[in-house]
């Protein structure tokens, strides 16, 4: 019988969705789960990790129905993971009777109160807004019955202050739900036992199930030759020869298949090739997709990718991980990708299927790029892996949770520093280093002490709103089209700052816009026919391992 241990409606709902076996990965995992085991699952690309998480905790909430509050959170880094994931999940959920939610930045003001009055079964969310729960009342009522925690990607997180303070939540959860169960979900990376301590905690056991389905991979590195002979297309695309091979041989491949993703490495050069190419003919079948463009943008992108419609979608690590766009051909990588994880997460994205032959090129005209991407693609193959070790007890990271602790009233030291010492990254804190940065808090009017316990100031409660992620913030600015309305992307403030005046001109969405209007908070534009500038945003670039 497939499925043994899912109960027959499960079987049914899966079945419906053209699912009869599961995948060795589910198999293995699915009974784990439902024995009580805090589990890593470490697998690659498209062999269904989400199911083999989510399929055993349905199982357990339908043996289980009736009980109270939010049963199961799941946490992904990227919010542009919820909206595939979300809808395979309400589907499960719909034909089960089961209620899923999601939670996040963009998430209106109706449904947040919707959630606190009638929560969820499962809410899926990023660690920031897992941050602001915290804070609600009615929301902390409900998190007292969560015994699962599914992290999504995992491998995305630890190592990086955003994981450190997730870390911490994860252990404030504990204080109001006791010890659930830990399940994290994460592709193939090259230090699983730090990331499966991370998952847990210090002191909490986790099992570590390891499938490589040993997908061949098909990584060529191409260089092409330089194309001096084009002047007339050098003048018009206002690009230099090198870059001009490039896109040549990039349109050869696109125009001899079906669908190809294009991955660059930050979203300046995905903006620079898709205006290039339109400029080149414009009726090109290639579009672009990154973080900054707008959420409708990006949605418009991935469907039309999926229909066919588009045949190219030139993109950053925003379609790195699980999107689903449908079945996609042959992946290239414009220079080197830095880093070999991240070369076997994005040639995963072809051949999508198990069994079939992972087939990607990765593209590159500077010698050294060349060199770098032939080593990355031979680690490729044989699966050598980075392995990545992060800051050590970030004291950032331990100054913001001491905060966060006191937005529902004082917080007791002993306890604080439990809850921080309990999380794997902060394993070597002192109690004395703990109260050296809450003397710097108060130093600075950010909490009040009275001796065993402390709490915030007007300061630090505007602070916490101000900082709940990790990830610096930079203010952005609403880029609007002013014929129809639509909302284009966003620009960071350090551009717009530096270049943005009326008439001025720039690239976003592949094609040029001019700047008809400056508002307060947002910029009107209409496109152009002409090349404009790359607009250039925080945090873009690929972190390069030692």
């Amino acid at each position: 019988m497939p499925f043994p241990e899912l109960c027959p409606d499960i079987v049914r709902v899966l079945s419906s969705k053209g699912i009869t076996e599961p995948t060795p990965p589910q198999a293995d995992s699915i009974p784990r789960i439902i024995g009580g085991e805090n589990l890593l699952l470490v697998a690659p690309t498209g062999i269904g990790k989400t199911e083999a998480a989510i399929l055993p905790v349905l199982e357990m909430i339908m043996r289980t129905k009736g009980r109270p509050g939010i049963r199961c959170i799941y946490i992904t880094p990227l919010r542009a993971l919820n909206r595939d994931m979300l809808k395979r999940m309400q589907e499960y959920g719909k034909e089960l009777g089961i209620t899923v939610g999601v939670r996040h930045g963009d998430t209106p003001q109706g449904e947040r109160n919707r959630q606190s009055e009638h929560p969820p079964e499962i809410l899926i969310t990023t660690p920031e807004t897992l941050q602001v729960m915290f804070t609600g009342k009615r929301l902390v009522q409900h998190m007292k019955h969560v015994e699962w925690v599914i992290v999504d990607e995992i491998h995305e997180l630890a190592n990086t202050e955003r994981g450190a303070q997730m870390s911490v939540a994860l252990e404030r959860l504990v204080l109001l739900a006791g010890n659930y169960q830990r399940i994290g979900l994460s592709a193939t990376v090259g230090n699983i036992e730090n990331v499966a301590r991370f998952l847990a905690g210090n002191n909490r056991q986790v099992v570590i199930r390891k499938h490589d389905t040993h997908r061949d991979f098909d990584i060529m590195v191409e260089s092409p030759a330089p194309d001096t002979e084009d002047s007339k297309l050098l003048d018009k695309l206002q690009s230099d020869p090198d870059i001009l091979a490039v896109m040549k041989r990039a349109r050869e491949i696109v125009e001899n298949g079906n669908s190809t993703l294009f991955f660059v490495n930050t979203r300046e050069t995905a903006e620079w090739l898709a205006a290039r190419y339109h400029i080149w003919d414009n009726d090109i079948s290639i579009e672009v997709h990154h973080g900054s463009l707008s959420k409708e943008n990006r949605m418009e992108m991935e469907d039309r990718f999926k229909r066919g419609e588009v045949k190219c979608l030139i993109c950053t690590s925003s379609l790195e991980l699980g999107i689903d766009v449908g079945t996609t051909e042959m992946v290239i990588q414009y220079n080197s990708p830095r880093q070999v994880s991240r070369m076997i997460q994005r040639a995963g994205r072809a051949g999508h299927r198990i069994g079939e032959t992972i087939r990607a090129k990765i593209i590159a005209t500077a010698p050294d790029e060349v060199a770098e991407a032939m080593v990355v693609a031979r680690r490729s193959d044989s699966k050598e892996l980075e392995y990545f070790e992060g800051r050590e007890s970030p004291l950032t990271v331990v100054a913001n949770q001491l905060i966060a602790m006191t937005m529902t009233g004082a917080m007791d030291k002993e306890l604080a520093f439990k809850m921080i010492h309990n999380a794997y990254p902060f394993r070597n804190l002192t109690m004395g280093q703990m109260l050296d940065v809450l003397e710097q808090l108060k130093s600075i009017k950010m909490v009040f002490d009275d001796g065993e316990k402390f709490k915030r100031s007007k300061k630090g409660m505007n602070y916490f709103y101000e900082n709940i992620s990790m990830i610096p913030d930079e203010r952005t600015y609403m880029v609007r089209d002013i014929g129809t309305r639509a909302i284009i992307g966003t620009l960071d403030e350090s551009f717009v700052a530096s270049f943005a005046e009326e008439y001025a001109m720039f690239i976003a969405k592949g094609r040029t816009w001019r700047i008809v209007e400056m508002r307060e908070d947002e910029i009107l534009v209409e496109e152009a026919k002409e090349v404009g500038s790359v607009p250039n945003w925080v945090g873009s670039d690929i972190p390069v391992p030692f």
